[in-house]
């Protein structure tokens, strides 16, 4: 038993989130401002954010929906083809990343891209290249459920080596093989999130179906899950803490065709904590959620520490504003650590 009682994180990040609009970003924005220095946010919103305008403004509404806590949102494009140099150029101050999503393959993709062909790519990342703008990846096929980031990994391979110079985000890695992947190229890295680092499909659909825990891309094999789990222990310098949070309200995910999404925005770094004490590398924690990820996209957050304490938290069974909700991941359990106020 550790007798370890507090514990505190500098400049927490989460270098994956989606944030949405609306009622939903005024309900879900401050349940990551609150304990994090800054995010990084998906573009993927209905339209997508393509545009200096869009981006722009969709980074002043989440301000305003944060606004009096210490938090920074790192905003992205949506990836296109045809993003011309000197567009890129003038952006490039605005933004930390373009993310690339597969057309249709997660939540809102719809207008992605279609052809994962390196020349069809090569104009928007050949211009990212020499901006020093890095690629986020949602990586996945439209193969069979369980083998999708798996076929993904030769297009890792194929963007890496015509690509050397450029950083390259394999985003909520979920295999033992993303993992291997990772050390094969000098400019992969990779983020993982809070639930595959818990969970496996047998958590998901093995008994009663937990639509709460179903995610894109699925949760995979205890393998792939400890895999996962050592890297994160170990603070490896080439992998980042992304959450993935992705609020769905509950009608959306207790119905037949439940949305993909697992919302743990405000019981992440609980449950990190808890977890990184449980296997002796608390000492590992604060590389794993902030300092490689300066390290990796080269900037410095907001000054921001967060405090917490041996105590139990009583995760809410659901989070609500005006007709928004959405559950969390452990709604209605006991933490054993909380957030001091």
């Amino acid at each position: 038993m550790s007798s370890v009682t507090t514990f505190e994180i500098n400049e927490p990040l989460d270098m994956h989130l989606h944030l949405r609009d609306g009622d939903m970003l005024k309900l879900v924005g401050p349940l990551t401002s609150n304990t994090f220095s800054g995010a990084l946010i998906m573009p993927n919103l209905v339209p997508p954010v393509t545009t200096k305008e869009a981006l722009l403004s969709y980074k002043q509404r989440i301000k305003e929906a944060c606004v009096g806590d210490t938090f920074e949102p790192y905003c992205t494009l949506f990836f296109q083809n045809d993003y011309s140099y000197e567009f890129l150029e003038d952006i490039k101050d605005d933004i930390i990343g373009i993310k690339l999503y597969p057309a249709g393959i997660t939540t809102n993709s719809e207008t992605g891209v279609s052809s994962m062909d390196v020349e069809v790519l090569r104009p928007t990342l050949e211009s990212m290249s020499k901006l020093g703008i890095p690629l986020c990846v949602h990586g996945e096929t439209n193969g069979f459920v369980m083998d999708r980031e798996k076929e993904f990994m030769p297009i890792y391979e194929s963007i890496a080596s015509a690509f050397p110079d450029l950083t390259i985000i394999m985003e909520h890695i979920t295999t033992k093989d993303a993992v291997e992947l990772m050390d094969r190229y000098d400019n992969l890295y990779a983020t993982v999130t809070l639930h595959h680092l818990l969970i496996t499909l047998d958590d998901v659909a093995g008994g009663m179906l937990q639509p709460h825990l179903f995610c894109k891309p699925i949760a995979k094999r205890y393998e792939d899950k400890n895999a996962l789990l050592d890297a994160a222990l170990k603070a490896h310098p080439k992998l980042m803490f992304g959450s993935d949070s992705a609020p769905h309200p509950k009608h959306k995910k207790e119905c037949c065709g439940c949305a993909a999404g697992v919302f743990t925005s405000p019981i992440a770094l609980q449950v990190l904590t808890e977890l990184f004490e449980k296997y002796q590398a608390l000492d590992n924690l604060n590389a794993f959620v902030s300092l490689n990820a300066q390290k990796i996209y080269k900037f410095k957050p907001l000054t921001k520490k967060i405090k917490l304490v041996k105590k139990d938290f009583e995760v809410p069974a659901i989070y609500e504003y005006k007709n928004e909700n959405v559950v969390p991941m452990y709604a209605g359990e006991t933490l054993s650590w909380s957030i001091e106020d």
